[in-house]
């Protein structure tokens, strides 16, 4: 009974394993069964069809030379712009490069109406010489394979694709930097073919972007785009030249925040020395020197995203009018201090004048001083007489008094002399500049602002 059933499982092992091997003998076998039925007429045929016309092609001669000129047609797909530099005036372009003629040695005769070929093919047949003419590098891109495709109609019709990134030369006005807006130009012709041997030409709809989100255009804004045809007239002929312009826009953010916002500041903390007493000379010099140092940190930053134009822009007209008002604050209480402090009594005439001369009589406090000193000595007295009368006309000529309009005398505070006359009181020039420089700023922001955003 054990031998029986021992021979019994030997034999369903064996079944079982012969079963799995069937299956996979039949899945082997369907697998060559289907590569073998593939057929293979669509493959022998393209392969036919590229040698015949290959056979006799000459690639160094363009379509119809000698009977008529070869008509480009150009599309240009933008995958992305930027970054622009300001200091090289360039900016880096990504685009897909497409260009349509006709070759009417190429034309075949077959059920397929289009062959579409990889790289392979672009070296065997005859190119169009396209260069950019603004550009300073060009890459083409080569991974994993280049980025080239190749199309031929039945009727002999080329389409000729490749993806490039492009470094051009962009020429940006900074005047009214950073308030300013570019066009920044796209320009390709024929390197060698005249206008009476090649022609380009847009097509409808010829110049398409892509998604604007994956741009690197960080300070700039894309307003749009326009394309042109123009003729250059060389030596060598007269060329049809194609231009796109892609016009730009600057986003004034970061300026704002990294320079005109600390200018600002800068002035209006200068205004604070006007709150200090004129006795603080320490506080109020620091503050005046230090603000002057910082004004002239951020004009040299402010330097640094611009090249060196020989022009003024709008950013060096605000930083440096703010320059002068920061410097002003510092010269104010300089004179302040000096007329407060700097000057000292000359010593007097050593010789008295006649008292002819002014022919004025002194005042009536004096006389009575002097008829006090009469009952003393008359010496005395004629001694008091005279060096009143040289105190007097020293200060009424060299203005000394400053209260009484730099004279001593009734006569002179009332006399005509005065009519028309502005009277400023030097030790008041804090009150006056509390007025003078925050109004003249604020009137200068609304000129400024106003000039440049929106005239």
């Amino acid at each position: 009974m054990s031998a029986k059933l021992l021979s019994y499982f030997l034999l369903l092992s064996v079944f079982q394993a012969c079963s799995q091997k069937n299956e996979y003998d039949e899945e082997y076998e369907d697998v060559t069964v289907n590569q073998m039925l593939v057929p293979k007429t669509t493959e022998s045929d393209a392969t036919e069809i590229l040698n015949n016309l290959l056979k006799e092609y000459d690639k160094k001669l363009r379509p119809d030379i000698g009977v008529k000129p070869t008509i480009i047609d150009v599309d240009i797909y933008v995958n992305s712009i930027g970054p622009v530099s300001s200091i090289n005036m360039e900016y880096q372009i990504d685009i897909i490069f497409a260009q349509t003629w006709t070759d009417s040695r190429l034309r075949y005769n077959s059920t397929m109406k289009i062959l579409t070929l990889n790289s392979n093919m672009v070296g065997l047949i005859w190119l169009p010489d396209t260069i950019f003419r603004n550009s300073k590098n060009a890459d083409s891109h080569w991974i994993t394979t280049p980025n080239q495709l190749l199309r031929i109609w039945n009727d002999g019709k080329i389409l000729y694709t490749l993806r490039l990134t492009i470094n051009a030369e962009c020429q940006l006005q900074l005047h009214n930097f950073p308030m300013d807006e570019h066009s920044c130009p796209l320009i390709f012709s024929s390197y060698g073919y005249p206008r009476d041997e090649m022609i380009y030409r847009w097509r409808k709809n010829s110049v398409e972007t892509a998604d604007q989100r994956s741009w690197r255009l960080y300070q700039f804004d894309f307003m749009g785009l326009r394309n042109i045809t123009d003729i250059v007239k060389t030596t060598a002929g007269d060329y049809v030249v194609m231009t796109v312009f892609f016009d730009l826009s600057r986003r004034m953010g970061y300026f704002t925040i990294q320079t005109y916002i600390p200018c600002i500041l800068t002035v209006v903390l200068s205004w604070v020395s006007f709150w200090i007493k004129k006795d603080a000379t320490p506080a109020r010099t620091a503050l005046g020197i230090t603000t002057v140092l910082t004004m002239t940190t951020l004009s040299t930053v402010a330097r640094t995203s611009l090249p060196r134009v020989s022009y003024v822009t709008a950013m060096d007209l605000f930083v440096t009018v703010c320059f002068l008002f920061v410097f002003a604050a510092l010269m104010e209480y300089a004179a302040l201090n000096y007329y407060s402090y700097g000057t000292s009594p000359k010593p007097r005439k050593a010789q008295r004048m006649k008292y002819s001369v002014l022919d004025v009589r002194p005042p009536p406090a004096v006389i009575a001083l002097n008829n006090s000193l009469l009952n003393n000595s008359m010496y005395s007295n004629s001694v008091s007489w005279q060096e009143f009368e040289d105190t007097c006309v020293y200060e009424c000529l060299d203005g000394k008094d400053c209260q009484s309009f730099f004279c001593c005398y009734d006569e002179c505070r009332d006399g005509g002399w005065r009519k028309g006359r502005v009277h400023i009181d030097i030790l008041e020039l804090d009150a006056y500049s509390r007025v003078f420089f925050p109004t003249s700023f604020i009137l200068f922001n609304v000129v400024y602002w106003v000039s440049y955003l929106y005239l």
